[in-house]
């Protein structure tokens, strides 16, 4: 009771209102706390990794056989350099990037009879070591830290897990910072015929997306699941909400008043906290007053509360905000049944036995 007084004597001259659950104003009440180990991070299933998609910086194996014998068969590998090109023995400089595995094969074989080097050449290519994306993660994981995530699935489920899934403190909401200028590349689907065999239309790669900026998403939104495909480039910053939310303090007519730790992950009610607080110590107790300031004006609230009430009637049952008091208080009928229960309790401890 006297913290609540004490409150209502700080705030002086800021204007004060006393609501039902009714009747509170949607600025006044407590927001739906949104449980994060709810949301299966499986289920945010990016697009398939095309992992066959040569890229800058990728390693390739090249494999290429003139003939039968298998002594005939040269190995060697190329790596992909920034401009989209890599450098083969004997062959020279062919653009790479931007194509499928398969499509390389086809791309050095028409260099080779192109070169007169070989007529028939068989050539295989398969990845060595894809380019990485370094991914820095925050916040509320596990791990938190920079992880490498392979170019191919660089997306927002693979960067959490990376860092070892959510924390237990974790909020819903993720915050994605893209770097400056991302480079990536699009596969060159187009292709005409030419009379020295098949050749790729284009060379070109694309314009850098200028997608630097902040995303802000929440996983436990179905809008927000939908956004989670987020591609993360080399260099993004990924920051998962830790939740650190102020207790309750629950005070007068409660058997262990003081602070109710607030939970991360479900909401609190009325009646939640009371237990919190080892329960009622009046049977008769029934006024609860929760005060509540908001957090964009300042404004305090009363919010008045029937115990009676909210056993009929769970909206009743008001959810609770981190940094709310509730006072259980004290009426004419908490005080005539604390006196009776008093006097009942002298008058047994001072009967004496005759024998």
């Amino acid at each position: 009771m006297a913290v609540a007084l004490l409150v209502l004597g700080v705030a002086g001259c800021a204007r004060t209102r006393t609501y039902t659950s009714a009747t509170l104003p949607a600025g006044f009440r407590a927001p739906l706390v949104e449980n994060a180990q709810a949301v299966d991070i499986g289920n945010l299933v990016p697009p398939p990794a095309n992992n066959d998609l040569i890229d800058c910086g990728d390693v390739l194996k090249v494999s290429l056989a003139a003939g039968l014998d298998a002594d005939a068969v040269t190995n060697f590998f190329v790596r992909v350099g920034d401009d989209g090109t890599a450098l083969l023995p004997e062959i020279g400089q062919l653009p790479l990037a931007g194509l499928h595995l398969m499509q390389a094969e086809q791309q050095i074989a028409t260099a080779c009879v192109q070169r007169s080097l070989y007529r028939r050449p068989h050539v295989t290519v398969t990845m060595e070591r894809q380019r990485t994306n370094r991914i820095m993660v925050a916040g509320a994981v596990e791990e938190p830290g920079i992880h490498e995530l392979p170019r191919g699935s660089s997306y927002l489920s693979a960067a959490i897990m990376a860092a070892g899934g959510l924390a237990e403190d974790a909020g819903t909401k993720v915050e994605i910072r893209r770097p400056a200028a991302p480079r990536r590349l699009a596969s060159r689907e187009t292709l005409h015929g030419g009379a020295s065999g098949v050749q790729w239309a284009s060379n070109e790669q694309i314009a850098p997306e200028n997608r630097a900026g902040v995303i802000c998403l929440n996983l436990a939104d179905p809008a927000g699941q939908a956004r989670s495909d987020q591609y993360l480039d080399d260099g993004s910053v990924v920051t998962i909400e830790r939740r650190i939310p102020q207790p309750v303090e629950v005070v007068g007519l409660v058997r262990k008043p003081g602070r109710c730790e607030f939970p991360v992950n479900h909401d609190l009610r009325v009646f939640g906290a009371i237990a919190e607080s080892g329960g009622l110590s009046s049977n008769m107790a029934d006024k609860v007053l929760v005060l509540r300031t908001s957090p964009d004006s300042g404004e305090l609230a009363v919010i008045q509360i029937s115990l009676s009430a909210a056993k009929k009637n769970a909206a009743e049952n008001l959810r609770l905000a981190p940094g709310d008091i509730v006072s259980v208080e004290q009426t004419p009928l908490t005080m005539i049944s604390d006196t009776l229960n008093k006097v009942i309790r002298f008058g047994m401890s001072a009967t004496v036995p005759m024998f």
